[in-house]
Formats: C-alpha cells, sequence, structure tokens
C-alpha cells in the first residue's frame, strides 16, 4: 500500500489520492513552460511530498473510527449552530486521541528526512478539492513552519480539520454531505518569504480576460489569505506584459517566524505578528522586474491549464517560488 508520494510523482490526475493542492503541485513541479522568448524552463515550486488520502482511511480503519464518525455526522442538524459545533469537536478529539499506525509514521519521517528542511508547511488536501464548481480552500488548515518535534501532530490536525464546522457547514452548501470526502495532506519545504501573496490570472472584479492581479504583501502569504493586511494591487496586461495600474498599501505589521529563543518548547506554533519597519510601511512590497517575472510564470502556468487560476506565490532572497494553484471558482 502507498502511504506517501513525491510531488514529482504526481499530476493533475491526481486528485482522487493526493486531493486538489496536492495534484496540482505535482502537475506544476514536472511542468516547463516558456517564458517570452526565453527557452523553456520549470516552474519555481518547492520540493515535497503528500501524505495520501489512502493513509487517511487507513488511519480511520485502524483506529476502527469511521463508522463513529458516520454516526455522529448522521445526527447533525445543520440549521443548528450547537449541533454542528458539538459534533464538530467530538470528531476532532476521536481523531487527534487516535494513534497514527507504525508505518505511516515512518514513511512520513523517512519523506521528512529527505526533504533535508528544518521548516515545512503542513496544508490539508481534500480529494473533492479545488474543482471548476467548488474549492475547498480556506476551509481546511494548514500549519507553517512546522518542524520534525510538531510534523506527525499537524498531519492529524489537517485530518481533524476535514471536520471543522466551516468544513461541515461547506460540504452541506455544496450538498456534498452524502458524498465520500477524504483528506490527503501536501508538505512542502517552507519559504520564508519576505514578500508573498496572490496572482488571479483573470482580473477577479472587473472579469477582464486580458488582464491579470497581482496583489503583494510583507512576510508571509497568511496574513492577506486570513485578511489581517490590506495587500498592493498591481493590474498586468496579459499580452503585452506591461504593468497598467498600482495601488501601494500602508502595511503596518507581518506575519513572519518566530525566532527560536522566544519558543518557550520545541512544539511551539512558529509564526508570530510584528511590526514592519517605519520607513518601509508604504513602499512598494514587490519591485517591477519582479511583478513581470511573476506575470510571465502565472500566465504560463494558465496556458497550461486553460483556465483561470488563483496562484499563491512567495520570494525568499529575490527568488520567487509558487506554494499552490487552483481554478478560480467565482467568475461567470
Amino acid at each position: 500500500m502507498e502511504l506517501t508520494r513525491n510531488f514529482k510523482k504526481l499530476g493533475k490526475n491526481d486528485a482522487g489520492i493526493a486531493g486538489g493542492k496536492g495534484a496540482s503541485l505535482g502537475e506544476m513541479t514536472n511542468l516547463r513552460i516558456s517564458y517570452g522568448r526565453q527557452a523553456q524552463a520549470g516552474v519555481p515550486v518547492p520540493p515535497g511530498f503528500v501524505v495520501l488520502a489512502e493513509s487517511f482511511e487507513r488511519f480511520l480503519e485502524e483506529n476502527e473510527i469511521a463508522a463513529d464518525i458516520d454516526s455522529i455526522l448522521a445526527k447533525v442538524n445543520h440549521q443548528d449552530t450547537n449541533s454542528v459545533d458539538g459534533a464538530s469537536a467530538e470528531i476532532q478529539s476521536i481523531i487527534l486521541n487516535s494513534p497514527m499506525p507504525g508505518d505511516i509514521e515512518s514513511a512520513i519521517l523517512a519523506n521528512f528526512k529527505e526533504l533535508d528542511a528544518e521548516f515545512v508547511a503542513v496544508r490539508s488536501s481534500a480529494t473533492a478539492e479545488d474543482g471548476s464548481s467548488a474549492s475547498w480552500a480556506g476551509e481546511l488548515e494548514s500549519y507553517l513552519n512546522t518542524t520534525k518535534e510538531n510534523l506527525l501532530e499537524n498531519v492529524k490536525k489537517c485530518w481533524a480539520s476535514l471536520f471543522t464546522p466551516r468544513a461541515i457547514f461547506y460540504r452541506i452548501e455544496k450538498n456534498m454531505h452524502k458524498d465520500k470526502v477524504s483528506v490527503a495532506v501536501v508538505i512542502q519545504k517552507m519559504i520564508q518569504s519576505e514578500v508573498s501573496g496572490i496572482c488571479f490570472t483573470v482580473h477577479p472584479v472587473t472579469e477582464d480576460r486580458n488582464q491579470m492581479v497581482i496583489e503583494a504583501g510583507y512576510g508571509l502569504g497568511e496574513a492577506i489569505v486570513g485578511g489581517i493586511i490590506t495587500p498592493d494591487n498591481y493590474v498586468i496586461d496579459k499580452k503585452e506584459l506591461v504593468i497598467l495600474d498600482k495601488y501601494i498599501s500602508e502595511q503596518d505589521k507581518q506575519i513572519v517566524r518566530k525566532q527560536k529563543a522566544e519558543r518557550k518548547k520545541p512544539e511551539e506554533y512558529f509564526n508570530e505578528e510584528l511590526p514592519v519597519l517605519v520607513d518601509m510601511r508604504e513602499k512598494q512590497k514587490l519591485a517591477d522586474d519582479k511583478i513581470i517575472q511573476l506575470s510571465k510564470i502565472c500566465l504560463g502556468i494558465e496556458n497550461h491549464y486553460g483556465f483561470p487560476c488563483d496562484i499563491e506565490w512567495a520570494m525568499e532572497e529575490e527568488e520567487l517560488f509558487i506554494v499552490q494553484s487552483r481554478p478560480i471558482t467565482t467568475l461567470n
């Protein structure tokens, strides 16, 4: 039984075993795109692997808890918030307090060792995720700056996040409460981004397909995704690859990795919110040449997939990385 798989051995057709995120990261890892007149080159995806959905199914089976979870879900009254919250708490407690099978634990730790990374991002990847009509983005959990000490626990937390109140409500809203939905877990080398953000390869407001929009902010991307900051906004003409418009925000805080000296214990969550230096707050977060470079990468990804993409990116030491891509599901 295959429990984990490297990004290099995954592709866009593997969402059933690796979830939407895992399949997309595998596809992009193996993708070569044209950057204008330059020769083809790979998409800069940080290395990683996926704990396949089969591992979660094995975990449920060996602990004999699948029937208990189904029974709890069957009794949920989705019109009663307390009912949903209670079921969520009960299911998550069952998962977090059940032991991980030894072979799954060994496979995860062996793959982590091969990454040769002190810190990784651990992200849930639902097998019914990131399709053209529905996206689980934001419904399940992610854990940044995870180390070997809390890696296995964070994998279990990702499994448990399939049953958070918002995830349960989302299933009902999308009429998926009777469908089988499993979860894989993406484990990817952590990029300590000085600047990060999102690229929409179609303008998300005007829906102009000849324009793309890049959002950028200091620190880790969770600040933008979580609505903690207002990012810079750059509008790019996709045909001419020129910047049409810029909105430069004033950013006074950012999310960064907590320094070792400030950690009270090894398993402590490693991120913190810090102020941005005063003389940096009103500056453009991503330089013009990097905006165009990122635009070329994102345009290549969109051309490959053949549909508008919502792409998360990060920049560490002036090097751009793509950390996630999914279809834009909000366009008419």
